[in-house]
């Protein structure tokens, strides 16, 4: 196999994922810098294999006291089809506080094919906080669409982007269920055409994954 050059910010992501815990962050926070296209179509759900412990102070108004193991969010099944050649288990990434916002990241490249996915849940105060953070997510991801039947309220986009001639398209999906907050960010590239996945691949990729990740934190079982 002979070795291409690869952009700057690729290259980076397939350094070792303890070195990019900051840098894993921010992609699943905010990861879009070019104009977006967008399509929505949701894939079918995926039964999880295991899922956070819902609150038992129902009564201060939380559903969720605490963010799930976020590597244990997505079945080994979705984790292959979506990521090939990765490492199933996943790797966490560093935060202050892991009752509060817990990431994982999976990445792989196959041949000449990259992948890249993050999942990472968050736990607010209130439903009321959760849907403030969602909305202002939302604002900032303009181009994108609903996705019906997903947590209370759930949003999808698709970018483009094109560095050193290279693209990637990146998809993030944002859902909110009760206090908590589920977001998925999953791009590819392919470094042998310089061409990236179609954006219904990507679209439906970052869908399926959050709602495995939903389903996961919707369960109730303690991961």
């Amino acid at each position: 196999m002979r070795s291409l050059p690869l952009p700057l910010a690729l290259t980076a992501r397939l350094l070792p994922v303890a070195v990019l815990a900051a840098a894993g962050w921010a992609l699943a926070a905010d990861p879009f810098t070019a104009a977006p296209t967008a399509q929505h179509d949701p894939a079918p759900d995926r039964p999880a294999t295991s899922a956070p412990a819902p609150s038992a102070s129902a009564a201060a108004g939380k559903t969720y006291t605490a963010s799930p193991a976020p590597c244990a969010g997505l079945p080994v099944a979705s984790i292959k089809s979506l990521v090939p050649g990765a490492k199933t288990a996943g790797q966490e990434i560093a935060s202050t506080d892991k009752s509060l916002r817990r990431t994982c990241s999976w990445n792989a490249l196959k041949d000449f094919d990259y992948r890249w996915l993050d999942v990472s849940y968050e736990i607010k105060d209130s439903d009321a906080s959760a849907r403030k953070a969602y909305d202002d997510r939302v604002a900032d991801k303009s181009g994108g669409g609903p996705v019906p039947g997903l947590g209370d309220s759930a949003y999808s986009v698709v970018n483009l982007t094109t560095e050193d001639k290279q693209q990637t398209r990146e998809g993030v999906v944002i859902a909110q269920v009760s206090n908590a907050l589920v977001v998925v960010t999953y791009n590819g590239s392919d470094f042998e055409s310089k061409k990236a996945p179609g954006t219904d691949e990507i679209n439906k990729g970052a869908i399926k994954a959050a709602k495995d990740a939903v389903n996961t934190l919707k369960n109730g079982r303690k991961a």
